[in-house]
């Protein structure tokens, strides 16, 4: 079974990507901020990251660079997931190590549709 962390100061996103993500078979963890999402990974690291961009403790874009420290070059699938579409900020997501991007709300065939594209599932 696959491994997804959800990272999301918000719980109301945590547990609709979760119920989602279940029904995908994908076995689901959750951290509130960056920070927690990297010790999550260096722990465990799951095969695919929703990682929100503006979170409090520690951001998205500083969780992509102490994940690149602490994981030694191994890592999962990263999508970052935005409320609005901004060039600047997904071009600051894709340099810093997102792999792909989700608007916020998003729903099943939005998931299934990324996941799809990157072959997980």
């Amino acid at each position: 079974m696959k491994h997804c962390l959800v990272v999301d100061d918000s719980e109301i996103v945590r547990k609709v990507a979760r119920r989602i993500l279940e029904t995908m078979d994908f076995e689901v963890s959750e951290a509130q901020n960056g920070q927690e999402a990297v010790e999550r990974c260096t722990q465990r690291m799951p095969d695919l990251v929703l990682l929100d961009w503006h979170m409090p403790v520690m951001n998205g874009l500083e969780f992509l660079g102490s994940l690149r420290l602490a994981t030694k070059g191994k890592r999962p699938h990263i999508v970052y997931c935005a409320s609005e579409h901004d060039p600047a900020e997904l071009s600051r997501a894709f340099i810093g190590g997102a792999d792909d991007y989700l608007l916020k709300p998003f729903d099943r065939q939005s998931i299934e549709h990324k996941l799809v594209t990157a072959g997980l599932v």
